[in-house]
């Protein structure tokens, strides 16, 4: 089964400024929760690039630490970026950052297209905790991102 989460938010910010700091691949340990154990292993430039590979660690479960290689797939400047899963815990991980200009700063959308392996078990495991620990994930960017953007 493939899974969707959508998420938007509004940031009281310049297009710049949101540019700037989402297409900094340095910034995921920022918005990424502690509990994660999230670990860039990769050597990063502070702009990403269409073809880029970043390798990762992570600790989703149990703190057993999981590789994890995504590769950035599309890049508009100033409007979208997508990455894609190339290794880990995903079947199909499918990720859209969307930036849309407007009157109150920016509003960022992210849609993560997703799907687990081992048919059942991989729908039990959504069930019981994946869905949940995504939801946690994007709620701490959310929280972390008003606090940075949105708090005057």
């Amino acid at each position: 089964m493939v899974y969707q989460l959508k998420r938007k938010q509004q940031l009281r910010i310049s297009l710049d400024t949101a540019w700037d700091f989402f297409s900094n691949p340095k910034n995921l340990n920022e918005i990424t929760p502690k509990d994660m154990c999230f670990r860039i292993v990769s050597e990063l430039e502070d702009k990403m690039y269409q073809g880029q590979v970043i390798l990762y660690q992570v600790s989703p479960v149990l703190n057993i630490p999981t590789t994890w290689l995504t590769e950035i797939t599309h890049v508009e400047d100033k409007k979208y970026f997508v990455d894609n899963q190339v290794v880990g815990p995903y079947s199909l991980w499918h990720h859209q950052h969307k930036f849309t200009e407007n009157k109150n700063g920016v509003l960022m959308e992210d849609i993560v297209t997703y799907k687990l392996p081992f048919g059942i078990l991989g729908k039990l495991a959504h069930t019981i905790f994946v869905k949940k620990k995504l939801e946690h994930i994007f709620d701490y960017r959310f929280q972390y991102l008003e606090k940075k953007f949105n708090q005057s």
